[in-house]
């Protein structure tokens, strides 16, 4: 069980460049907890600071080493000769493997800001990976729809090759993931009664399409405090005030072996990654947390 984090990148108004130091020492903080892949995650059109994936990781990227890291993409918002040409820049700056997460999004604040119809996110997404992985992967590439694309080449290409990470949730999504992805990424809004049965879809699919289920991710917002009741001071607050909109058992919030406890029954579920994010707002706080997490992570390797 490999456990990494997902940094937040969205804050209240403030300084901004408070929020994009805040994201600098977290990325210093996850390193130094041993943590085992980077990320950072993608959303538009936001009233408050949310710092932009691209050049946020080429930042974080400095205090990482050569463990993965990656971002999300939502693919139907973005043309596919620009994705790859950030991926091929950023893996160039990584120091290891870079893993694409990519998911069809939603929300009508997001896809109007683009021009871009939600019932056109499908074929966007699907035509948008295609383009995405062949250029990684050196090719030439002509298409006519949705884009119209005429030889596009990218330079420089990722280092290593491409590793896709696809989050979903429903059926037709899931489905999705095991045709075209090399990872399934379930979400933060499961429940821990909901993630064996995603588990289970989910290698229901790739078996279908003749693809093996090797790696399976899932995000959980936490808090990791001194003892139980320290990190219920800390996040019960938040949750109590309706931690956008997911039930309670969906977060872990606990001290160094409740957490443990719980990632290690996300790993006896089929789970091969926890990839955390952190729910409080005091920055102090999460720091705390994740000096707390090098201890999960040890004791995650003895349960499991």
């Amino acid at each position: 069980m490999r456990v990494g984090v997902s940094l937040r990148s969205g804050y209240g108004r403030m300084d901004a460049r408070v929020g994009a130091q805040w994201m600098v020492e977290r990325a210093r903080a996850a390193a130094d907890a041993g943590l085992d892949s980077l990320f950072v995650g993608d959303h538009h059109n936001v009233p408050v600071p949310y710092y932009q994936n691209v050049p946020m990781l080429g930042r974080l990227l400095a205090e990482w080493d050569d463990r993965p890291a990656g971002a999300l993409f939502l693919l139907p918002l973005w043309h596919p000769v620009l994705v790859a040409e950030q991926i091929g820049t950023l893996a160039a700056i990584a120091r290891g493997p870079f893993i694409l997460q990519c998911a069809i999004g939603g929300g009508d604040e997001q896809f109007g800001a683009f021009g871009v119809s939600l019932r056109e996110r499908p074929a966007r997404f699907e035509a948008g990976l295609d383009v995405i992985r062949r250029l990684c992967a050196g090719e030439e590439v002509s298409v006519e729809r949705p884009w119209q694309i005429e030889r596009a080449r990218i330079a420089p290409v990722p280092p290593e090759p491409l590793e896709v990470w696809i989050g979903a949730a429903a059926s037709r999504a899931i489905d999705r993931a095991a045709r075209l992805g090399d990872a399934f990424l379930i979400g933060p809004e499961a429940t821990p009664a909901d993630v064996p049965a995603l588990v289970a879809e989910y290698r229901d699919a790739c078996a279908r399409h003749g693809r093996s289920a090797t790696r399976i991710a899932v995000r959980r917002d936490i808090h990791v405090g001194a003892d139980n009741a320290d990190a219920d001071r800390v996040a019960g607050p938040v949750v109590a005030r309706g931690y956008r909109g997911f039930d309670p058992s969906a977060c872990v919030i606990g001290g160094v072996d409740a957490v443990a406890d719980a990632f290690a029954q996300l790993g006896a579920a089929g789970c091969t990654d926890v990839i955390v994010r952190h729910l409080a707002d005091d920055h102090d706080e999460v720091l705390h947390s994740f000096a707390r997490l090098a201890d999960v992570r040890a004791r995650v390797a003895e349960r499991i």
